[in-house]
């Protein structure tokens, strides 16, 4: 694999210290993996642009504020930025279906619908991201059951015959999950709502 000669950490330091050059260097490097990415969801040259030339404004802004702390992770945090400009702008055109977050909300719900159109599919893997990265809050019994349940598709009889625990204490553990995940989701304000 080829080493970039600055590393994207660099660069950043770089601009932050006020070399704009740095920034081209940024955008240069990154710019046909972003741009692709925005065309694969929203399938428009147009909007692409402008969702492109909006994620390195808000980039830039980030930037100079100095809130940006994601070491060495410049590209995933891009591409984050872009994803949540990408469901802004099919949120703002009505459509995107919105989850309402009510005591019969049930995450997964929104997960297993298996004929999802683009805009329904990218939600589909934004909250896929958020809620693995919310997982890791869970409790590690908890946890266990929810990955193999959800990530691996195991039943609660294999669940139980792997963790060494009865299906009702799995299904206990499931449930639990569920329920502290839904307090972290409205802790994080995660779920996204008209």
């Amino acid at each position: 694999m080829r080493k970039n000669l600055n590393p994207d950490g660099t660069l950043v330091s770089e601009y932050i210290n006020g070399s704009e050059h740095a920034l081209e260097v940024l955008i240069k490097r990154h710019q046909q993996r972003l741009y692709s990415f925005i065309y694969s969801k929203v399938q428009d040259r147009d909007i692409t642009e402008d969702i492109f030339q909006d994620t390195f404004i808000k980039v830039i802004r980030t930037l100079k504020k100095g809130n940006y702390n994601e070491e060495g992770k410049f590209l995933p945090w891009v591409m984050r930025i872009s994803q949540n400009l990408i469901i802004d702008h099919f949120r703002k055109s009505n459509r995107m279906p919105s989850f309402k977050n009510t005591d019969e909300f049930d995450i997964f719900s929104v997960l297993s619908d298996g004929n999802l159109n683009a805009e329904k599919k990218l939600i589909k893997e934004q909250i896929y991201s958020d809620v693995k990265l919310l997982v890791e809050e869970l409790p590690e019994d908890q946890k266990e059951v929810l990955i193999m349940r959800m990530y691996k598709d195991m039943s609660f009889k294999e669940i139980s015959e792997n963790t060494g625990v009865s299906i009702n204490t799995a299904l206990g553990r499931m449930r639990y999950a569920l329920i502290n995940l839904r307090k972290i989701i409205e802790k994080n304000k995660i779920i996204l709502v008209n």
